[in-house]
Parts: structure tokens; C-alpha cells; sequence
């Protein structure tokens, strides 16, 4: 009975959503390496603009896994 106490606590703290958050981060990393690794000209504001999105949802992934899943 224990067991799938805890169990049933567990994923009641997972969401679909967070499926999407991590696949978000993941496209927008892709993305970050192909603005870095751009041959003939660098468009600075879309690499600044890249960089601070992959902040932004890194911490929240942090805060989602570690925080939220893991507590």
C-alpha cells in the first residue's frame, strides 16, 4: 500500500508539458550551435537573443527536474 502511494505521488508532479519544455530546450540548442557555426557572416542579436532563450530554459528544466520531479 505504500508503494503505490508514493507511486501515485510521483506522477501526480509530472506534466505532459514537461515533454515539450525539454524538446523546446533541446531545438533551441540546435539551433544556438548552427548560429555559432555559421560560415560567412554571424548575426549577432539572433546568437545574443538564442543564448539568453537557452538560459531562460535551462533554469527552468533545472528547476523543473530538480525542484519539482525530484523532490
Amino acid at each position: 500500500m505504500f508503494l503505490a502511494e508514493t507511486a501515485s505521488t510521483g506522477l501526480a508532479k509530472f506534466d505532459p508539458m514537461d515533454i515539450m519544455m525539454l524538446l523546446f530546450t533541446i531545438v533551441i540548442f540546435i539551433g544556438w550551435i548552427r548560429l555559432l557555426t555559421a560560415k560567412p557572416k554571424k548575426d549577432l542579436f539572433a546568437i545574443g537573443f538564442t543564448t539568453v532563450s537557452l538560459l531562460v530554459f535551462l533554469f527552468a528544466n533545472y528547476v523543473m527536474i530538480f525542484k519539482v520531479w525530484i523532490s
